[in-house]
């Protein structure tokens, strides 16, 4: 029963809960994802995946213009970067 009690404070804790948010903002005010895509492949990114997420972000994954594998989070209205993890 304590086994079970604290797997599910461990489900629910805010850091299992939390996701990236990126935007609010209507999709009618969201860039292109083709578009985007497009101009983050003249920055050099080589991208393996695409996708909108749950907290309303573009994320791709991928590789940057220098060969580093990537998952980064992209505000879809302004196109900055939110978050990203970068292979070392």
């Amino acid at each position: 029963m304590r086994t079970l009690l604290l797997l599910s404070l461990a489900l629910a804790s805010p850091l299992t809960l939390a996701a990236t948010q990126c935007t609010t903002a209507d999709m009618s005010q969201w860039q292109d994802q083709d578009k985007f895509q497009s101009g983050l492949k003249a920055q050099g990114y080589q991208i393996s995946k695409f996708k909108v997420t749950k907290g309303n972000c573009y994320e791709i994954y991928g590789f940057d213009k220098d060969g580093k594998k990537v998952e980064i989070y992209f505000d879809p209205v302004s196109g900055d970067a939110v978050k990203s993890n970068v292979e070392r």
